[in-house]
């Protein structure tokens, strides 16, 4: 059977993610440092790593977030990922499932997320665009603990076949009155600001994904994608992951997902020790599947979480609590960051 235009795009999405991955990232976490302490005075046995959002209970502050899922090939990485969250525990966020809506024929390709998972954490995730009653269907499709929905203006407008028109706030507010999970709202990898945060605190969101500068990158991307590949300069746009959290630390109120370049575990202490209640990583996995396998790329997250506990212990600190007091030292660059934009960095 032929794929749908909207099926191919996704297949074309997946391969493009790997050709522009880097084992290098963007997201200024190597601008920050610990402060070794040589006695921590506890065992690598009391680390606690169960981290909460909202009503939610996370055993790993370590998840697998949004990539795929819409044609064959992505629903069966998205069965793969579905076992591997089952096997390490860790919450999985389904792509977006906005062509679910669309095309009957794509719905297999994201509920095998929660067929092979049936007993862990999903989110679900539908773009910004959609009505509230759309959102409360892509929940329900995928029996979510959560959603995402996400906004991606940046992506948008470098996509070729693109939206053009971003009226989003009022609709995330009725998802947000409407659904009886938590509602995430995320950026696709180009980092929130102040004023953003202000903006979705507003109308009632209590959650939200940072998605910084540093990971996959939705312009360079979809700028391939363009007959021209006329907007490459656009390829730095953005805040970086870090300096996402820096911003997040302005309105308490909200509790953060911190992704974008997590590129190993002492990316996820840093962005804990910031703030974030929860970090994500998606290019790092899919990497390690299309190129070794499911039962590598398992044991390659089961060690990220002993590797968390490691570092945990080598700050003498036992919970997500006490690693937050544990002192940082910020690059000149990232203070400059902080101090034009008034934001504090304690």
């Amino acid at each position: 059977m032929a794929l749908s235009r909207h099926a191919h795009r996704k297949d074309e999405h997946l391969s493009l993610a790997e050709k522009f991955y880097t084992a290098h990232a963007t997201s200024q976490f190597d601008q920050l440092r610990f402060i070794h302490q040589s006695l921590p005075e506890m065992a690598v046995a009391d680390v606690r790593l169960a981290t909460h959002l909202g009503p939610l209970t996370l055993p790993s502050p370590l998840m697998i977030e949004a990539m795929t899922g819409g044609s064959p090939r992505t629903g069966k990485v998205n069965a793969a990922l579905g076992r591997i969250a089952a096997q390490t525990g860790m919450a999985v966020a389904s792509g977006s499932q906005s062509i679910a809506l669309k095309d009957a024929q794509a719905i297999p390709t994201f509920t095998v997320l929660r067929e092979n998972n049936p007993d862990g954490i999903v989110f679900a995730n539908i773009g910004a665009g959609h009505t509230a009653q759309d959102a409360q269907h892509v929940v329900q499709m995928l029996a979510a603990n959560a959603l995402e929905v996400h906004v991606n203006v940046a992506q948008e407008l470098v996509m070729p076949e693109g939206d053009r028109d971003f009226h989003w706030l009022d609709a995330i507010g009725e998802t947000v009155a409407l659904l009886d999970v938590p509602v995430i709202v995320k950026e696709v990898g180009f980092g929130m600001a102040r004023e953003t945060l202000h903006q979705l605190a507003n109308v009632g969101v209590h959650y939200v994904d940072l998605g910084g500068r540093g990971g996959t990158n939705f312009i360079d991307i979809e700028n391939f994608r363009r007959p021209e590949k006329e907007l490459s300069y656009l390829n730095g746009w953005g805040q970086s992951t870090v300096e996402s959290l820096l911003e997040a630390r302005a309105v308490p109120q909200l509790q953060t997902i911190a992704t974008g370049g997590v590129r190993h575990p002492l990316d996820v202490i840093k962005a804990l020790a910031l703030g974030a209640n929860v970090v994500g990583t998606a290019g790092q996995v899919l990497h390690s599947l299309l190129k070794t396998d499911e039962a590598t790329t398992t044991h390659r997250l089961q060690a990220w979480q002993t590797e968390l506990r490691t570092i945990m212990t080598l700050l003498g600190a036992p919970d997500l609590a006490t690693l937050r007091q544990r002192p940082l030292l910020y690059s000149p660059e990232l203070l400059a960051y902080a101090q034009q934009r008034q934001l504090p960095l304690t």
